[in-house]
């Protein structure tokens, strides 16, 4: 395996979450390889934040998409919501 190959994301997912609408966030795109590629270069083009986590990335992708996640993974979506609101808001971004 070359170094290119290990180096590309084997899973991504995108979440939408607005706390104004007072429902849980839900999955918007999700895909391996050359899917997952295109995510991340999508997120990397707007300048919104990756969080890396292969147990919760592989949990994630059962969830269908445009779909709330399931309440069993709130938790752990919550401590990154959390983690990337503490890095815009250094950022000044909130």
């Amino acid at each position: 395996m070359n170094k290119n190959q290990s180096d590309r994301p084997q899973q991504a997912i995108a979440l939408t979450y607005q706390k104004s609408n007072n429902t849980a966030p839900k999955v918007v795109a999700k895909g391996t390889g050359f899917m997952a590629e295109k995510i991340l270069s999508t997120a990397k083009q707007h300048s919104v934040p990756v969080y890396q986590n292969k147990t919760l990335a592989s949990m994630l992708m059962a969830v269908e998409l445009d779909r709330e996640i399931p309440p069993e993974l709130y938790q752990a979506v919550a401590e990154i919501l959390a983690y990337i609101y503490h890095i815009d808001k250094k950022m000044n971004k909130f």
